[in-house]
């Protein structure tokens, strides 16, 4: 199921799933971080009574990360359009590098 960046409500749960350095770049600041790769071995970070709302730089990690989510019984919804979309909407973003943040 996908979920656009205007649709997700305040304290909603964002998982991003980029890897450390377009983390670094710029994210949702709140959003949890755990690269794509990594899903399986830390899914025990997650919780499964809670809608997972998973974000990525355009929309295909996320993809496969809702689904794989999804799969093991987790309610995970794919963020269209992923960072790209949150940045042309303007909403606000951090940075872990110094610098003003910016999608890679």
């Amino acid at each position: 199921m996908n979920v656009t960046v205007e649709q997700l409500g305040e304290g909603a749960l964002i998982l991003d799933v980029r890897e450390d350095y377009e983390w670094e770049a710029g994210h949702v600041d709140g959003a949890l971080h755990i690269p794509l790769e990594q899903l399986p071995a830390r899914l025990e970070e997650l919780d499964p009574d809670v809608d997972v709302n998973v974000i990525c730089r355009t929309g295909g990690r996320s993809f496969r990360a809702t689904t794989w989510l999804t799969e093991n019984g987790y309610s995970a919804f794919n963020v269209t359009g992923g960072m790209g979309a949150w940045q042309d909407a303007e909403f606000p973003m951090v940075s872990d590098n110094g610098q003003a943040p910016r999608v890679l």
